[in-house]
């Protein structure tokens, strides 16, 4: 008999803590209710490309024409381009070339702008698309509704429709010198006026201002792209001409700039090869970004 209450004392000892463990196994603790924060996935992106080599020279050839029949000292550094000044070229890269020819001289420039978010609600994407609406707004288009001819192989299209997001303090990943380009001018020549804003060509030219489509969001590149018409630029010269083509590929933003001025007042740059050379180089990039 004296052994008996040890005995109902261990096995109520052993019943107590079975229960315990079958209520940590049913969920039923204190922390079961707690919420559980899933970061936003991070971009696609972790680098970005040597920008004065993504361009082959090939193509450097076709968009700067007389570059290729200069001395092999000149024709290098013209094709070597120069780098854009930067502070993390994880995040930011950029590079520009240029090219006198007796005709005119034609300027090019690429920019890459990984965008990173900070938030763990928002994701790298989400980040880089309200940074691409900026641009897109800038430009004084809307992704909804753009006036003006489509191009055969650029539709209208619906972008990512957010410029309009106040939240976004966007200091460090909305370039300097990419947001101040694009805006340069840009409340001036809208969708509807680019494509006539050179009024001045001389008849008989080889090229005419309504040649050029007007300002306008592109369709089938990247996630989302939008071209800018910008002939006579507040401050340039009367006939230099400038096509901007942005980009969105995941959390990175490319701009493409190309730009002619002719040697004559007299002369026009042809609006229509500038654009559709500076779509080609767009599409290229998007292809060696996505590989």
């Amino acid at each position: 008999m004296a052994y008996v209450p040890g005995v109902a004392l261990l096995a109520a000892l052993v019943v107590g803590c079975s229960a315990g463990a079958d209520g940590n196994a049913n969920g039923a603790d204190s922390k079961a209710g707690s919420p559980t924060v899933t970061p936003a996935p991070p971009g696609k992106y972790l680098t970005l490309p040597a920008p004065c080599r993504a361009v082959p020279r090939s193509t450097l050839k076709d968009l700067l024409p007389g570059a290729a029949e200069l001395p092999g000292d000149q024709q290098d550094k013209v094709f070597r381009g120069s780098a854009a000044v930067t502070y993390d070229t994880d995040r930011k890269v950029g590079c520009s070339w240029k090219s006198d020819a007796p005709s005119a001289t034609r300027s090019l420039s690429v920019d890459f702008e990984r965008v990173v978010s900070y938030d763990p609600a928002v994701s790298d994407d989400d980040r880089a698309d309200t940074v691409y609406a900026k641009k897109e707004k800038a430009a004084g288009l809307s992704s909804s509704a753009t006036p003006g001819p489509p191009d055969e192989n650029d539709k209208k299209g619906e972008g990512s429709g957010t410029a309009e997001d106040p939240a976004d303090a966007d200091t460090d990943t909305d370039t300097d010198t990419d947001t101040d380009a694009d805006a340069t001018g840009s409340a001036e020549p809208s969708p509807s006026e680019s494509s006539g804003g050179s009024t001045d060509g001389t008849p008989g030219s080889s090229s005419s201002p309504e040649e050029a489509l007007p300002s306008r969001i592109l369709d089938n590149l990247g996630d989302a792209a939008f071209l800018q018409d910008l002939p006579k630029q507040a401050g340039s010269p009367a006939q230099h001409h400038t096509v901007s083509v942005v980009f969105r590929t995941s959390n990175v933003v490319v701009t493409v700039r190309y730009a002619e001025q002719p040697a004559l007042i007299t002369q026009v740059p042809d609006g229509r090869e500038l654009q559709e050379k500076a779509q080609a180089l767009a599409r290229k990039l998007a292809e060696t970004l996505s590989e």
